[in-house]
C-alpha cells in the first residue's frame, strides 16, 4: 500500500496530481468535440501555433501565458478566416497556419542564444514544477470551459452531426465553429505549461477516444474522458516516481496506452456478443469537416 501512497505524500507531487486532474477536466469537453469532428490535426496545429507568442514573451521577459493566449487568438482567427475561402479546404488552411506559426516561432527562438532550456520546457513541460498559483489559473480555465460547454452544447452538437440543420435552426454554424476553436484554444493554453505542447494532445485526444466505444452519448464521452484522464495522471505520476521517468511524458504515454487497451477490450466484447446500437451517429466525414448522421 505504501507503494501507492508514498509519492503523493510529497507536496510537489500532490500539486502535480491536482494539476493533472484539472487539465483532464478542461481537456475532456474540448477533446470530445475534437475526436467527434476528426479535428486532431487542428489540435496539433493549435498547440504548436503557440510557439511565436511564447517565444516573444520569453524573449522580452513577459508572461508566457499571455503570449500563448495571443498566439491562440491569432490561430483561431486565422483558421476561421481561411475556412471561409471557397476553394481552400480547411485542412489546407490549418496546415499553412501550422507551418507558418511554427516557422515564425523557430525564427524568434533562433534570435536568442539562451532559449534552449525554455523551449524544452515549452515542448515537454514539467508537471512536477506546478505552483499553487498555476492551480488557480487551471481552476478558472475549467470554470470557463464548463460555462462555454454548457451554453454551447446544443450548437456544438448540431454543428458536429448536421451543419445544415444547425443553419436551419439559426444556430450560426460559423460563429459556433469559432467558439469551438476558442474552447480548444483555452484547453491548450491552460495546459501547455503543465504537460508541454507536444504532450498536451495526450490528455486532449486519448481519453475521449478511449471513452468513445463505451459511452452512450456525448456527455457520457466527456465524463468518462475526464475520469480516464485523471486515472492516467495518477498512474503516470506513480510510475514516474518509482521508475524515475519524465512525469509529463509518462502521463501522456499511459493515456495513449489506455486508448489502445480500451479499443482492444471493445473489440473482444464485440466478438463475444453483438453490442447495442450506439446513440452516437456514425462518423465518416473527413478531418475538420462537420459530421452528419446517417
Amino acid at each position: 500500500m505504501e507503494w501507492l501512497t508514498t509519492p503523493f505524500e510529497v507536496t510537489f507531487v500532490q500539486r502535480a496530481l491536482w494539476a493533472g486532474i484539472l487539465v483532464s477536466a478542461i481537456c475532456a469537453p474540448a477533446g470530445t468535440w475534437v475526436v467527434l469532428r476528426g479535428m486532431a490535426f487542428l489540435g496539433d496545429a493549435m498547440s504548436h501555433g503557440l510557439l511565436p507568442g511564447v517565444a516573444l514573451a520569453a524573449l522580452f521577459g513577459g508572461n508566457l501565458l499571455v503570449g500563448a493566449v495571443a498566439s491562440a487568438a491569432v490561430m483561431t482567427a486565422g483558421v476561421t478566416a481561411l475556412g471561409r475561402i471557397p476553394r481552400l479546404s480547411q485542412d489546407t488552411g490549418i496546415g499553412l497556419l501550422f507551418v507558418g506559426m511554427l516557422s515564425l516561432g523557430v525564427i524568434i527562438v533562433s534570435r536568442s542564444q539562451s532559449f534552449a532550456v525554455d523551449l524544452t520546457g515549452f515542448l515537454f513541460g514539467d508537471v512536477l514544477a506546478v505552483r499553487k498559483q498555476d492551480l488557480f489559473v487551471l481552476a478558472a480555465a475549467l470554470l470557463a470551459a464548463l460555462v462555454v460547454s454548457v451554453l454551447g452544447h446544443r450548437a456544438f452538437l448540431a454543428l458536429t452531426f448536421d451543419s445544415r440543420k444547425a443553419q436551419t435552426l439559426g444556430l450560426r454554424p460559423r460563429l459556433t465553429h469559432a467558439v469551438l476553436l476558442g474552447l480548444l484554444g483555452l484547453a491548450i493554453v491552460a495546459s501547455f505549461h503543465i504537460v508541454g505542447t507536444l504532450l498536451v494532445l495526450g490528455l486532449l485526444i486519448a481519453p475521449p477516444a478511449a471513452a468513445l466505444p463505451w459511452a452512450r452519448g456525448v456527455r457520457g464521452v466527456m465524463l468518462l474522458a475526464a475520469l480516464l484522464g485523471v486515472t492516467a495522471t495518477f498512474g503516470g505520476l506513480l510510475l514516474s516516481w518509482h521508475l524515475g521517468t519524465a512525469a509529463g511524458a509518462t502521463v501522456s504515454a499511459l493515456a495513449v496506452s489506455v486508448f489502445f487497451l480500451s479499443h482492444l477490450a471493445s473489440g473482444l466484447r464485440h466478438r463475444r456478443a453483438p453490442s447495442p446500437q450506439p446513440l452516437l451517429p456514425p462518423l465518416k466525414s473527413t478531418e475538420g469537416s462537420p459530421r452528419r448522421s446517417s
